[in-house]
């Protein structure tokens, strides 16, 4: 079956989603694009573009499968000569309803951040099949939908959220998991290493990581720091500050230059302590995990799904002052942390070798199906 994917921002964790599942997949997918900047540009023209693009092709395929960065409504508008009774399925990354935009960005005090959530909804209302890629996506797009659109003069379509909830469901992220397996693993420090492996922006709370860190250190509990991902232009101050008041137990502090580097970062580290506002799935989290780091997460967002009910008392907390008390145990406590049993069998489910015949029956499906 041929499965066009669509995808107006090929960058990070989108270009590898969607090009993993290309390579895995027994179907013929075909990626349709744009470069990965200006998001907000492309969920506002990305259609008109590539829907030019696919009359152009010269190519049916059985499926369209786009992600949430596609404003799906415009595009099958405006590919209707040619997207005419093709099934059309759209895999959600995150959405712009629930997700914690930055006090910083100036959409926000001009009201105009409604504009992105609302190309989401149109986005579910188009198209035949809906997945996210948790629980917790579903459940918070689900639910956050009511309160976004009561906010809207009239007509606000509240009896639409059924209908998007009867096409909607769960296919987790696909992840290059076993190319992050070592054949020599890295010699640990003599103390716990501290990991960071997400991008350095706003919604990851990185003052609360490193607030939490600058406590131990004054406390005098010996540790040392990894701290990997992405720095952006307006990357959150603490970060240069982190890099100066822990700079005695850094270890390494900045991107990885290849896939290599981070894997064999990813298991010198022992301990994950995750901090973030926003994750709708996580997949640095499921990457350290995978490499036996021991996670101390949130009780709250995705993170709950990547560790075995009966350990989440262990493992998540609920508060400032309970992570640094297990992050605390956990440091003193590093010898026995390290001979534990790991959940890396937990989260090897995500592998996209395990994974993929899950997308390929789902959609296969839906390719049977003709719009009406």
């Amino acid at each position: 079956m041929n499965i066009l994917l669509i995808e107006p921002f090929l960058s990070g964790s989108h270009q590898k989603w969607a090009e993993g599942y290309r390579a895995h997949s027994r179907h013929n997918v075909r990626i349709l694009s744009l470069k990965g900047r200006h998001w907000k540009w492309r969920m506002h023209g990305g259609a008109a573009t590539l829907a030019e693009q696919f009359h152009q092709l010269n190519w049916k395929p059985g499926l369209i499968l786009a992600t949430d960065m596609l404003d799906v409504a415009a595009f099958l508008g405006l590919a209707r000569q040619s997207a005419a009774h093709i099934p059309t399925a759209t895999y959600f990354h995150e959405n712009q309803i629930t997700y914690p935009w930055s006090p910083a960005d100036e959409d926000v005090s001009l009201q105009r951040d409604n504009h992105y959530g609302f190309i989401n909804f149109t986005t579910a209302l188009a198209s035949g099949r809906i997945f996210f890629n948790s629980h917790f996506h579903l459940q918070s797009f689900l639910g956050g939908l009511p309160e976004f659109l009561k906010q809207f003069p009239d007509h606000h379509g509240l009896h639409r959220i059924e209908e998007i909830r009867e096409k909607s469901e769960v296919l987790p992220l696909g992840l290059h998991l076993q190319e992050l397996g070592l054949s020599e693993k890295p010699e640990k420090a003599r103390e716990a290493t501290l990991l960071w492996n997400h991008r350095w922006e706003y919604d990851k709370a990185p003052e609360v990581f490193f607030r939490t860190l600058f406590r131990l250190k004054e406390e005098g509990v010996p540790f040392r720091l990894i701290v990997l991902g992405r720095s952006y232009r307006k990357a959150p101050e603490i970060f240069e500050a982190a890099r100066h008041r822990l700079k005695e137990e850094i270890l390494h502090f900045g991107y990885a230059k290849s896939r290599a580097e981070y894997a064999r970062l990813l298991w010198q580290a022992d301990i994950l302590p995750v901090t973030s506002r926003q994750d709708f799935f996580g997949g640095s989290v499921a990457e350290a995990i995978f490499c036996n780091c021991y996670p101390l997460l949130p009780n709250r967002l995705a993170y709950p799904e990547h560790i075995p009910e009966e350990k989440h008392a262990v493992h998540l907390y609920e508060n400032e002052e309970e992570l640094y008390s297990k992050l605390r145990d956990a440091v003193l406590r590093i010898g026995a942390i390290r001979e534990r049993a790991a959940f890396r069998d937990f989260v090897a489910r995500y592998d996209w070798s395990i994974l993929v015949a899950d997308y390929d029956k789902a959609f296969g499906q839906l390719a049977q199906i003709k719009p009406k």
